[in-house]
């Protein structure tokens, strides 16, 4: 029988485990990380959940990695779905200092009582604070594509003892969320892993009301010193260049986190009825002018150039 050196035979199984698939490929390699305390309004601590046991772990890690041939949009390419197996990572320690998660809500004015969504809400690490924020007479809908993600979410929020909220399971294509119902859609490092982000964002645009704004917390792709790999990060203008065509106004674009844009966008307060914007502005409402000023004695028949340029 030939001799193994020790760790030969430990080394040999994280290779083939690799090979299989069955350790999750993270940004930041910690095996169990710490949880930091959360400061601000987070009066209990977020944990990092335990993964859900699986009898078909096989077909769970095909779920949570079907998104493995991400294409491009708008010239930019769509990242892969995080796996739920990298659940330890939204909860690393180092995150708090990273992100500042309560200083990024801190800066969105949140009313007590509001409809919020937290789109692509993983184990809840933001949808907890945000629960605690609007309050037992708010609304917070946690949406993910993973029924993983959302059995821990459920099992956060109970031991937190967030009551108020609502965890949904969605597609890439169906939000999931009610119409003209949430006031603020959240979406923290999640937008750029849409694989249909026209579609998500026109359903995100139809669930809010008049005036609710769209959030997206993104890792700076101006910045070739933030250590995210380049599908992970998004710069302010491929935002706004892929928002904005949906019937978004961009707000502003907040810069004070050491690594991410919080880039605002808002739903219009009034929409244009059809046929009123431009019954008064259609050309046949500029020819009895042509014609007045004929008989007036212009004596050419020109369009009045003086007029200003129509909007």
């Amino acid at each position: 029988m030939p001799l193994v050196r020790p760790g030969t035979r430990t080394a040999s199984i994280v290779v083939i485990g690799i090979a299989l698939g069955f350790f999750p490929t993270c940004a930041i390699a910690q095996a169990e990380p710490k949880q930091a305390e959360p400061k601000g309004h987070d009066t209990e601590q977020v944990t990092a959940p335990e993964r859900p046991r699986s009898k078909a772990r096989a077909n769970a890690r095909a779920k949570a990695r079907r998104n493995t041939k991400p294409g491009v949009y708008m010239g930019r390419q769509i990242a892969d779905v995080m796996s739920w197996h990298g659940v330890e990572w939204l909860f690393r320690e180092t995150r708090v200092e990273e992100e500042q998660p309560e200083a990024m809500l801190d800066a969105l004015k949140i009313p007590k009582g509001s409809t919020v969504a937290d789109v692509g809400a993983g184990a809840g690490y933001h949808s907890i604070r945000l629960a605690r924020r609007v309050g037992p007479r708010g609304t917070v809908y946690a949406t993910d594509v993973q029924p993983e993600m959302l059995r821990m979410l459920k099992t956060n929020a109970r031991e937190a003892g967030a009551t108020n909220i609502r965890p949904l399971l969605c597609t890439q294509e169906d939000t999931k969320l009610p119409d003209g119902k949430v006031d603020l859609i959240l979406m923290v490092d999640v937008y750029h892993e849409c694989s249909e982000p026209d579609v998500i964002l026109k359903g995100m645009r139809k669930a809010l009301r008049p005036g609710g704004r769209l959030v997206l917390v993104e890792f700076r792709g101006e910045d070739p010193d933030v250590p995210i790999r380049p599908e992970h990060k998004m710069t302010l203008a491929q935002a706004r260049k892929e928002v904005e065509p949906q019937g978004f106004t961009f707000k502003e674009s907040l810069e004070f986190l050491p690594w991410q844009h919080v880039i605002i966008f808002e739903k219009p307060a009034e929409e244009p009825k059809p046929g009123t914007a431009d019954e008064s502005k259609s050309e046949p409402a500029k020819e009895p002018r042509a014609k007045e000023k004929d008989e007036a004695g212009d004596g050419e028949g020109n369009d009045d150039k003086s007029a200003p340029p129509r909007p």
